[in-house]
This record gives structure tokens, C-alpha cells and sequence, in this order.
């Protein structure tokens, strides 16, 4: 060991360690131990022999970065970004990672929380043939809104790990390149003294838009109001500040698996919940034809705004404002129902709507997840009901960071 002496019971902060580094965990993260101690190490691979500093200390693990890599694993190249580093911003986890072990590393996440949360055996996932398919274009470039901080300085950047110390950069590489053209970085001269946080939007209609935040209100600084995006055969229009899939190619992968694995037939009844701005509605009314129903549950007044407006040419798509919880509760929603779409938030749906769409009698649902962890906990909600995960893709619509996109076919029985 070198660095700051142990304390009683396992690593302190700050101290560097040698480490070997074993399997892949949620998070960005590989798994190594110390004495028995649980280090949960960022920019390592698996198989590595690093030096690792100490970052945070827990009941139970300590967190820490890879300083130095002392054995590289096969799989490491030099992140293309001079601020993926340690100490620097936390925004990519994997750059240190050629991209088809990206694809590796974020299934084996998907299939260990399956196995662990979900409640799957090994032979449950290997018939699943858990993998993740890459989207079309490069790993870099791809963003089409970003998000940044701004330090007490005015100057605008990206969050360091679990921190919300802003790290100023001059250029964010995973960033459409629309955006890495703005001014709006203080290396082109810009700083913004009244704003907490700016926002640039570069959509798939050709908008640029950038939008500042200050006291809790959203003004659009250049670009227009409302930005076009083209996804599921339709122009879409909404706020600059409003939710949209953040890669250009996700919203079509999502609307084709999840077409594809529910199969909507003319004259059905669909449930869109968490439906945002409406798009899996749009998909599921073009297949139930003028014979079906759709039903849209949305709680964001801006995502129920943008349903409105954009599916107003569709008559049997009903958009209902309120938390799929309660809509559920209360009966604002009633079976039966023949597909359900299931977009949650990263804290997943959750035992009580699981329950209560099962108890509607749907003959499929599409779960479209963003995070392995809670998809896993509901899918082991839905098995406990005498449901099965009967298939399971999984995309990259987040290259470079530990995120993967989920959509998962439930079936009854």
C-alpha cells in the first residue's frame, strides 16, 4: 500500500492502494477487494492491476478511482476526452473502454442485475441471449442535448463523479457537433453570471437551441422556442426545454422493438404510461387503426402540453394528465386492455403499477427502462404474479457512459 496509512476496519479516503480488479458492476464501476473489503473502482477494467485512490468510504465498501494503470487489460485504449479522467468530470465512464467491450461490459451489468434483483437463473438469461446492439453513427458526437453547470464563476461545464463541483471544459466530445460549435463555453469567451445551468438542444428537425436557467425559471436564449424532431414517421414540435430521447437514432429503435415485440392488431385498446410527449401513442394508434383506442398517461405538464398538441390528428388516442399511480388508483384508467407500453422514470415503475396493470389483463407489455436495477426489481414483480420476461433487447443509446436502454417483452403465464 502507499499513500495514507489504514484505519481500523478497511481504507480511508484519499488513500492509493494496489488492486487487482475483477468483474464489471452497476455504475461505471469494476469490483476488486482489499483485505476483504469491498472497492468499487472507476476507470479499470476487468483483469487490470491498478493503483487506485480512495474516493468515498461506506459501511461495508469504499469507492475509488484508477490513478494509474499498472497491467492493462487488452480492451483499454486512451479516452478520446482530455477530461475523462479521474477527478475531472463524471459525465462518461467508459472512454477508457474500446466501444464493442462497451457493448460487452453493459450486458454483463444487465444479465447480473437480472440474475440478482430480478430473480432470473443463468439459464433464464441465457435463453433471453442478453445482449446490447449499437446504434447507428459513432461513439462520439451523438448527443443532441446537454446539459450544463455553471460555476460560481459564470463559466459553464460538466459535474465531476457523485459531485456537484462543475469542472469548466472547452468542448464536450460526446456532444452533437452542433452543440460543440455554440458559444457558449467560457473558451469562447462566454460566461453566464445569472444562470445555474444552460441547456443546448441540436434536433433531429436541424433546430439549434440554447436555453439558460436561472431561479427555477427556463428562458431560451437563442434558437427557437420550440424545436422540430422527426421520429415514428412524424414531425414533432416542442419546448427547447422539454423531454426527447438525447440520441438521434433512439426514439425509431424504441418505436420498432417495441412494435415489433408487441405486435399491436387493428381494433385494440393500448396504454401508453409515462407517455411524455406521446410517441409510442403515435406508433400504437398507427397500427389499432380508427377501430382501437390508446390511451396516453403523462404527469409533466409540459409532456402533456407537447401529447396534445402533436397527436391532435389522432382521435382515438386519449391524453390524460395525472401520475400513472394515480390514474391506476383511481380508476381514471380501467381495463380491460390488450398491449401496454411501460416508460418509467429511472426509478422504475414500481410494485403498485406493476400489480395494477397486471390486474388489467393485458396480453403484452412492453417495458422500456433506462436502468437495469429497476427494470430488474419489476420484472421480478411481474414474475411473482405469473408473468415472464419472454424477451429482453437492450441498445446503446448512451455510448461512452455506463447507461443502456432496455425494452423487455412481458408476457402472461
Amino acid at each position: 500500500m502507499t499513500g495514507g496509512a489504514a484505519v481500523s476496519g478497511g481504507l480511508e479516503e484519499a488513500q492509493r492502494v494496489e488492486l487487482t480488479v475483477a468483474a464489471v458492476a452497476p455504475g461505471g464501476h469494476c469490483v476488486a477487494r482489499v483485505d476483504g473489503q469491498v472497492v468499487f473502482v472507476r476507470h479499470a477494467l476487468p483483469g487490470e492491476r491498478v493503483l487506485a485512490e480512495v474516493t468515498e468510504v461506506h459501511r461495508g465498501f469504499v469507492r475509488a478511482d484508477a490513478v494509474s494503470v499498472l497491467e492493462a487489460a487488452p480492451d483499454r485504449v486512451t479516452p478520446p476526452c482530455p477530461y475523462a479522467r479521474p477527478g475531472r468530470c463524471g459525465g462518461c465512464d467508459l472512454q477508457h473502454v474500446a466501444p464493442p467491450a462497451q457493448l460487452d461490459w453493459k450486458a454483463k451489468v444487465v444479465r447480473e442485475q437480472l440474475v440478482r434483483l430480478g430473480g432470473l437463473d443463468e439459464t433464464e438469461c441465457d435463453a433471453l441471449g442478453v445482449r446490447v446492439e449499437p446504434l447507428p453513427g459513432g461513439p462520439l458526437g451523438w448527443r443532441s442535448r446537454v446539459r450544463y453547470a455553471v460555476d460560481a464563476a459564470g463559466r459553464a461545464g460538466l459535474l465531476k463523479h457523485r459531485s456537484h463541483e462543475v469542472v469548466p471544459v472547452d468542448r464536450c466530445l460526446i456532444a452533437h457537433p452542433a452543440i460543440q460549435d455554440l458559444p457558449v463555453l467560457t473558451s469562447a469567451g462566454v460566461t453566464w453570471p445569472d444562470a445555474e445551468a444552460v441547456e443546448a438542444v441540436a434536433s433531429t428537425g436541424g433546430d439549434v437551441a440554447v436555453t439558460a436557467v436561472a431561479a427555477g425559471r427556463t428562458e431560451v436564449v437563442s434558437g427557437p422556442d420550440q424545436v422540430r424532431e422527426r421520429a415514428a414517421g412524424r414531425d414533432w414540435s416542442l419546448p427547447a426545454s422539454s423531454f426527447w430521447q438525447v440520441h438521434p437514432a433512439a426514439a425509431d429503435t424504441l418505436v420498432a422493438a417495441v412494435l415489433e415485440l408487441t405486435d399491436p392488431q387493428p381494433g385494440e385498446i393500448a396504454w401508453d404510461l409515462y407517455g411524455g410527449a406521446g410517441l409510442f401513442a403515435a406508433a400504437l394508434a398507427g397500427r389499432v387503426g380508427a377501430g382501437g383506442r390508446i390511451t396516453l398517461v403523462e404527469a409533466a405538464a409540459d409532456g402533456v402540453a407537447a401529447a396534445r398538441e402533436n397527436l391532435r390528428d389522432l382521435p382515438v388516442v386519449e391524453v390524460v394528465a395525472a401520475r400513472v399511480e394515480t390514474a391506476l388508483t383511481r380508476r381514471r384508467i380501467t381495463g380491460p386492455v390488450d398491449v401496454v407500453v411501460l416508460d418509467p422514470p429511472r426509478s422504475g415503475a414500481g410494485a403498485r403499477v406493476v400489480r395494477d396493470v397486471v390486474a388489467a389483463g393485458p396480453r403484452a407489455v412492453a417495458y422500456v427502462a433506462c436502468d437495469p436495477a429497476a427494470f430488474a426489481r419489476d420484472v421480478r414483480v411481474f414474475t411473482g404474479l405469473g408473468w415472464r420476461l419472454a424477451e429482453l433487447r437492450g441498445y446503446d443509446l448512451f455510448p461512452m457512459t455506463q447507461h443502456v436502454e432496455l425494452v423487455g417483452l412481458l408476457l402472461p403465464g
